[in-house]
């Protein structure tokens, strides 16, 4: 199938990627020519595993090519799907500006039938302004229909959910829209939903505010788990082991970060507000997802006592590990925070720190390995959980700082071995280890 993907960014460039996998014939489309340029060389716009040997492999097979011109790739195409950027305005609504932008152009090149889907993270009753959009803005009228295709991908594991999805959601005006996406799809033998477009729009919005629910509630757990001594890791596990409630998204942190939770639950309210309804429950999963960090920097206050002069190693600053991603990454907010009270930070990332570099204090030393940030540091901060962190000689980190004072936002390591190696360690929803000296 002939397959346009307009938008190069984390949905796009792996949905085109996957389709090309599949072995179609997929043109991505991108405004940014520098962008298009050096994906044609193979360098890829974000980190994602698995995903550059995959653009790498099909491009040079010519199942999958880069341009900036958009007509063309319209053109040429049977089905394009919008993949482009959705972000959130001030008031919590979603800007649908470049999805307008994209189906204005759409009208103006369309040159037989197209199926026009929307991949993007879209709120309800955007299948029928892009219709409506593309009607109006027609030079002359040629049939065409709007479907949604909502992505359910995690950063991270994105290639490996490509290929072995939950469900697939179709919603189209008909089954017989429908069937060519189902087409589409087949070789992937994944359980497919078919809906209208309205409620696989909304099946995305709910999911992910869902999701974000469990991770506030856990998190809400935690704060009463630390105030009569119980471990939430031990009370997520007997959560979890219900099947009725499932372990995922039951481990308590900073809260939710990166580019869906945040955005998506904030729309979702504003949404139901819009058609007269007020979201309860999701303003309380906002506020107590706000809360998080704070909190956290209250906890290293008052641990350390002033932090001014005070030396931190920063472990960690991807809002999740196995990407670059730094949208609403906690680590920009703790540092930021701290160092505005004078405190100094070496940081280490494996993968994120021309990303975050950016958005941090210039004076913050980055670590070629994540030991050299335990150098002379008066306390350690764990922002992600970097399997490569779990595996660190603690024993020789010890010995390298200044105090033995660990603060673990993700729960990485066990009570019973911070304790047997001396640590006084501070984490999530369970009791401090701090020394009475």
């Amino acid at each position: 199938m002939k397959v346009c993907v307009i938008g190069t960014g984390y949905v796009g460039l792996v949905t085109g990627a996957v389709f090309a996998d599949l072995g179609n014939d997929v043109i991505c489309v991108d405004n940014n020519k520098g962008k298009v340029e050096k994906l044609k060389k193979g360098v890829m716009p974000i980190y994602e595993p698995g995903l550059e040997e995959m653009v790498r492999r099909n491009y040079e097979d010519k199942r999958i090519d880069f341009t900036s011109d958009l007509a063309a790739g319209v053109a040429k195409s049977d089905v394009v799907f919008i993949a482009v950027g959705t972000p959130p305005a001030a008031d919590g609504s979603t800007d649908l500006s470049y999805v307008e932008a994209v189906a204005k152009e759409i009208a103006i090149h369309m040159n037989k039938y197209k199926i026009i889907v929307n991949k993007s993270t879209v709120p309800p009753g955007t299948g029928e302004f892009v219709r409506n959009t593309i009607e109006k803005n027609q030079p002359k009228k040629i049939d065409f229909d709007v479907v949604s295709n909502p992505e359910f991908l995690k950063e991270g594991t994105a290639i490996r959910d490509s290929y072995n999805p939950d469900r697939v959601v179709i919603g189209a005006p008909s089954q017989n829209i429908a069937m060519a996406l189902v087409e589409l799809y087949a070789p992937l033998e994944a359980p497919m939903l078919i809906t209208d477009v309205a409620s696989a729009e909304m099946i995305k919005y709910a999911s992910n505010a869902f999701l974000a629910t469990k991770i506030s509630f856990i998190n809400a757990v935690a704060n009463v788990c630390e105030r009569i001594g119980a471990d939430v890791g031990l009370v997520a596990k007997g959560m979890g082991s219900d099947k009725r409630i499932g372990k995922e998204f039951l481990m308590a942190g900073l809260g939710y970060g990166g580019s869906c939770f945040p955005k998506d639950t904030l729309s979702l309210i504003h949404t139901s507000k819009k058609f007269g309804e007020d979201f309860h429950i999701l303003h309380s999963v906002v506020q107590t997802n706000d809360e998080r960090t704070p909190r956290f920097i209250s906890r290293i206050k008052e641990t350390m006592g002033s932090v001014k002069g005070k030396k931190f190693g920063v472990l960690g600053l991807a809002f999740k590990p196995d990407t670059d991603d730094m949208r609403d990454a906690k680590s920009v907010e703790v540092i930021n925070a701290l160092h505005a009270e004078g405190a100094k930070f070496a940081a280490y990332d494996p993968i994120s720190v021309e990303n975050a570099k950016p958005m941090l204090p210039k004076d913050v030393e980055y670590a070629e390995y994540a030991a050299e940030v335990a150098k002379d540091a008066d306390a350690l901060i764990i922002m992600t959980e970097w399997k490569e962190f779990q595996g660190l000689n603690l024993e020789e980190i010890k010995a390298s700082m200044k105090q033995p004072l660990i603060f673990d936002g993700r729960n990485i390591y066990t009570l019973d071995r911070m304790e047997r190696l001396g640590f006084d360690y501070v984490s999530i929803g369970r009791r401090p280890l701090i020394s009475k000296s």
